[in-house]
């Protein structure tokens, strides 16, 4: 009974939506002020009904009701409930009906946030986002129901979820990416609101930006423990593929850092506009793109969830009618939204146009190389490969160039900035920098020899010291340097500031680690011993362990430097008791310097085994930058001046908002 009251809260919460989408919509140009009120009750009771269809889900799960298909298919007795919990996600008809609650709760936050909104404006963004909640409902109930049943005789014991995603990195991973992606879908809704009424000024901005920056956040956050989790769980000892769905999902953040920046110029100097608009619709559409790419069928990944390519197709055709609605929209409207100021020299807002064009033009070259392999398949043209040497030719030279705009950020005004001044106050930090970049790589080499020295490591310090020394003048700066000056500076400084350090904190560990990673792969019985960047490993033993639904071969490696024990290392080979896969788990010892990882592979006979050895300096550091990165943005969503949210005089009450028309 507990599944059919989930179908039928499904079924109820699309038409809650369907009369989000349509009421509020006409009485936004009939002028009925109740139903364009409508639309709130809507959005609040769709996301009840969502709510409740997904906690009955769980409820299967918990229940191990192996009667519901997707249940049997992903879960079974010996799994632990924490993993239960989190399959319900795991797998293609969860992670939509999850992408759906998110939905309907960000309407709901627009909801329940947008009292000082114009009347007109609020109902037209509530009105997108239930007609985007429709297009999920009617892929979930009609291509993808989770609540289908397997009849007339259920399976005893069901299958097993994904050894990959038994994993508390993949149990909050997929949450808070969906939080970002779907986030993005309220400056979407903002934006087609605005292209609807022929209205874009600074209020909009100011009501759009916080939303932009927190889902920024969530995505930011998202891709971090994505890369995490594919560094420690996977065995392979990398962070980051270029695999296509990791591509999926940085498009949309590069699109959605470039929106962050551009909506600042056009809250601030009412520039950009028009582009503004455009990025917000291109952010989203790359994220409806990422949802396609990962659950058509299309892709082979780790990361991808389905393999039906039927399934694909409502997905394209609800893409191509979303994406080209609102481009033609765009078309026939944009062209009004033009800037009404102008700037000159090296103000700031030519830096973020700087910093718009390298942001997109990296996001390009990453569309372009995850999609040609694609499209030359469709067209007969054979399997072409896209790896990681096309995306690094292209990708570090355009950050390299961002990371040195990232310097002067601070210090370039509105309007102009006197170049003469802004090369003035590089000179200090452009000494120090070059300095340490050229002397610390020395103290790093394992031999005084110039065949040890890395440039990668120069360039990498140089850049990374510069947007650290810079950043920190103009702290000095602007605080005159007291103290008690610092409490004066607003949210939106302190999120840029730590975020553009939290940058050159993940470059620094993406660099370094680049250059000073060392790995051995060998075939060890017990009581061997290697040496790897000056730790000596030992092999002691393979122990045959009991989990709770695998059976592990734990190692046992000692780590010595210079005779003196480090720590002990404990890799396991897992047998997963359900389906019968073979999952390798590493174990890592890891500090802010640097990471001790080892992973047993398969073995060889004769006590033999084959390891996998690798250190790697200052590797965390990408994961503490992402999180740096996280922290700024969330300081500047919540900057005080978006809470107080004051209006425009011409908008500022309900029949005003009318002007939106």
């Amino acid at each position: 009974m507990t599944v059919e009251l989930g179908h039928a809260a499904l079924i109820m919460a699309l038409c809650l939506a369907i009369i989000q989408a349509v009421v509020p919509m006409i009485g936004s140009f009939s002028g009925h002020t109740s139903w364009m009120r409508l639309g709130h009750s809507m959005a609040v009771g769709q996301f009840v009904f969502v709510a409740l269809s997904f906690a009955c889900l769980a409820t299967a799960f918990v229940q191990d009701d192996f009667s519901v298909a997707y249940v049997a298919n992903n879960s079974n007795t010996l799994l632990p409930l924490h993993f239960k919990l989190s399959a319900v996600w795991g797998a293609h008809e969860g992670s939509l009906l999850l992408w759906s609650l998110i939905l309907s709760g960000w309407s709901t936050a627009v909801a329940l946030c947008s009292g000082k909104l114009p009347l007109v404006l609020s109902a037209r963004v509530l009105s997108v986002l239930g007609a985007i909640s429709v297009g999920f409902a009617l892929f979930l109930l009609f291509t993808s129901n989770p609540f289908d049943r397997v009849l007339p005789i259920p399976p005893l014991e069901g299958s097993d979820l994904n050894p990959l995603l038994q994993d508390f990195g993949l149990i909050v991973h997929p949450p808070m990416l969906y939080m970002g992606y779907v986030g993005f879908s309220v400056p979407f809704a903002f934006a087609i609101a605005a292209l609807i009424g022929g209205q874009f000024d600074s209020a909009w901005a100011r009501w759009s930006r916080p939303w932009i920056n927190v889902a920024w956040v969530f995505l930011t956050i998202g891709i971090s423990l994505g890369s995490w989790w594919a560094y420690y769980e996977l065995g392979w000892g990398g962070w980051w593929f270029w695999d296509p769905v990791e591509n999926a999902s940085f498009m949309p953040w590069l699109a959605g850092t470039a929106l962050m920046h551009s909506i600042s110029a056009s809250e601030k100097r009412g520039v950009f506009r028009s582009w503004t608009l455009l990025l917000a619709i291109l952010t989203f559409s790359l994220s409806l793109l990422g949802t396609f790419l990962v659950r058509s069928g299309v892709l082979t990944s780790v990361h991808a969830f389905a393999s039906d390519p039927e399934r694909g197709i409502f997905i394209l055709a609800f893409l191509g009618i979303v994406v080209g609605g609102s481009l033609l929209l765009f078309a026939l409207r944009g062209p009004t939204m033009r800037s009404v100021t102008t700037y000159s020299g090296w103000s700031r807002e030519t830096m973020l146009l700087i910093n718009n064009v390298l942001l997109v033009s990296s996001m390009a070259m990453i569309l372009i190389g995850t999609l040609y392999p694609l499209l030359a398949d469709v067209l007969g043209m054979g399997k072409i490969s896209v790896g990681p040497p096309y995306f690094n030719f292209f990708f570090v030279p355009l950050m390299s160039g961002l990371m040195v705009c990232l310097g002067f950020a601070g210090f370039t005004r509105w309007k102009n900035t006197e170049g003469r001044a802004l090369l003035k106050k590089g000179v200090l930090p452009s000494i120090i920098s070059l300095v340490l970049a050229l002397v610390l790589p020395i103290f790093m080499m394992d031999k005084l020899t110039w065949s040890n020295y890395s440039l990668t490591a120069v360039i990498t310090l140089l850049l990374v010291l510069w947007v650290v020394t810079m950043s920190l003048e103009d702290l000095w700066l602007k605080s005159r340097g007291k103290l008690s000056s610092l409490s004066s500076l607003s949210g939106s400084y302190w999120g840029m500031l730590i975020a553009h350090i939290g940058l050159a904190v993940c470059a620094l560990g993406v660099g370094l680690s680049t250059a000073y990673d060392a790995q051995k792969d060998l075939r060890m019985v017990p009581g061997d011993t290697t040496e790897l960047g000056g730790y000596q490993f030992q092999f002691v033993d393979v122990k045959r362990i009991e989990g709770p639904n695998f059976i592990a071969y734990r190692g046992n490696v000692e780590v010595r430097s210079g005779g003196e024990f480090v720590v002990s290392l404990s890799p396991e080979k897992r047998n997963y008791k359900s389906g019968g896969q073979v999952m390798t788990e590493a174990d890592i010892d890891g500090q802010l310097h640097r990471d001790l990882y080892v992973s047993l592979g398969e073995p060889l006979g004769d006590q033999a085994w084959a390891i996998r050895f690798q250190v790697k300096p200052f590797v965390r550091c990408i994961w503490l930058g992402s999180l740096l990165i996280g922290l700024g943005g969330l300081l500047a969503a919540f900057d005080k001046r978006y809470r107080r949210r004051r209006l425009q005089k011409s908008v500022n009450s309900s029949s005003e908002g009318l002007a939106f028309e």
